[in-house]
């Protein structure tokens, strides 16, 4: 739709308009044309308004990455409406979640993915996406819902370190200007099709969007099996392990850019890629910059990259603030947004790091930093060094009271294969001073993986603490 006092149109719209029969996205059911995509995001929009949703209503929208969630996230932005993608979790977390969106007296406005067979949250009441095989596009009134850049378009939840959930909102500018930054410098064009393999519930997950729609090239949406989902794709946002595996089995593939999570990429696997045609980048972000902050290619020093454009960062006494136009519009509670910026306008990362010319090192979180024996220690540190040992495939130091020297580190490892305790010990000899060596070693349990993007440090705490009586 356009604005017409304005003259702006939000992006679905740009590229219906001018490249309507480009491919737009690819799902496991069909493929939609700009203009087929339009259409069946159009005719949500209006069924979600003839249910009574205005603008600056909030959606919460309960699921994994569908096409159905993908188009409901769209029609929101279409009808002015806040869409929040949230995980599937126990009927206690989403009361929790829903506590903060909505006051006591408040409607809720609630889409759960039909797919989850969740019985337990068919108490709540919910709105149906009822997606369109027709093509005539029927636009939603823009006199009504005028396209507003500047708007609350979504909430994503964030538990941060204390594992109380936060709504961060951001508007359409902010989560563009995202995008803009990092396709300065990470190329991703029109002719090009970017897997969605993140949840978008998670701001890395919806920063592939947001970045597919400011280019207007495609999106895939695949089954869950990475090897068959990647077929046919340029760029994609991966893990480490995920990469490795995908060079193992593939003599080719078509991509030609990765995105990279994880603090420490090994160079090699870099190389391997390289060898193959494929760029591989490293970043460092957060959900209230509208994910990526700095960004550099893979290469052997261990750092986060230089400052993307749009954004601004200052450290003082090690603490990393940001600024910029990607900063969310504040956190979200019960209809008010409270600013994440102090007076000068900076947001206070809680993240320590060190400026290497013009790159920035992350030297871990504030409040994952304890005093051991009078000395600091930061659990990243430590993560970042037994993370390069063959098989691990991550670990979480957790620091454990002692009566001599306060804390000491304990960790839990996540491997492929079993891991010895003096293998690892032979490694650290010469990349950690000894006090900051892990006093203790368990194996992490099953119960605490596969659960989102990030291992919890919060779970992995409870669960050691438990371990400890």
């Amino acid at each position: 739709m356009v604005d017409t006092m304005s003259g702006v149109t939000s992006p679905l719209n740009k590229w219906a308009q001018s490249s309507p029969s480009l491919l737009a996205l690819q799902t496991p059911e069909r493929d939609f044309t700009w203009l087929q995509l339009l259409a069946c995001v159009n005719g949500v929009a209006n069924s979600l308004s003839s249910q009574g949703i205005a603008s600056g209503d909030v959606v919460v929208a309960i699921g994994k990455n569908s096409v159905e969630l993908l188009i409901l996230h769209l029609a929101c932005s279409e009808l002015g409406a806040v869409c929040a993608p949230t995980m599937p979790q126990s009927l206690a977390e989403v009361h929790t979640k829903l506590s903060v969106l909505y006051s006591p007296e408040e409607h809720h406005w609630i889409w759960v993915d039909s797919a989850l067979g969740r019985e337990d949250l068919s108490g709540l009441r919910t709105v149906s996406v009822a997606l369109s095989e027709h093509v005539e596009v029927k636009p939603v009134d823009s006199q009504a819902n005028p396209f507003e850049r500047d708007r609350i378009a979504s909430i994503i939840f964030t538990s941060g370190s204390t594992g109380t959930p936060k709504a961060v909102a951001h508007s359409t500018s902010q989560h563009l200007a995202s995008a803009e930054g990092l396709l300065s410098r990470f190329a991703f064009q029109q002719h090009d099709t970017w897997l969605l393999s993140l949840p978008m519930y998670h701001v890395s997950g919806l920063a592939i969007v947001y970045r597919w729609l400011l280019r207007g090239a495609c999106l895939k949406l695949g089954e869950g099996e990475l090897g068959h989902d990647i077929q046919g794709v340029t760029h994609a946002s991966l893990v480490a392990t995920q990469l490795k595996r995908l060079l193992g089995q593939y003599a080719s593939l078509d991509l030609t850019h990765i995105l990279l999570g994880g603090s420490h990429i090994p160079h090699d696997l870099a190389l391997a890629a390289n060898s193959k045609g494929i760029e591989t980048w490293i970043g460092y972000g957060m959900t209230e910059a509208a994910s990526t902050v700095t960004a550099k290619r893979v290469d052997d020093q261990c750092d986060a990259g230089s400052l993307l454009p749009r954004r601004q960062i200052k450290i003082e006494n090690q603490r990393i603030y940001i600024g910029g136009e990607t900063l969310a519009e504040g956190y979200y509670k019960q209809g008010v947004c409270t600013s994440i910026v102090d007076e000068s306008g900076w947001f206070d990362s809680k993240d320590l790091g060190e400026w290497l010319g013009e790159r920035i090192k992350i030297i871990g979180r504030a409040d994952n930093l304890f005093i051991s024996g009078g000395e600091n220690v930061h659990c990243e540190e430590i993560e970042a060094v037994i993370n390069q040992i063959y098989g691990v495939k991550t670990s979480i130091v957790i620091p454990i009271a002692d009566s001599e020297y306060g804390h000491r580190p304990a960790v839990v490892i996540d491997s492929s294969k079993a891991v010895e305790q003096r293998n690892i010990e032979s490694y650290l000899v010469n990349q950690l001073a000894k006090f900051k060596w892990p006093i203790a070693y368990y194996t992490m349990p099953k119960s605490l993986l596969g659960n989102g993007i990030k291992i919890s440090r919060k779970a992995v705490k409870e669960w050691l603490q438990t371990q400890l009586k």
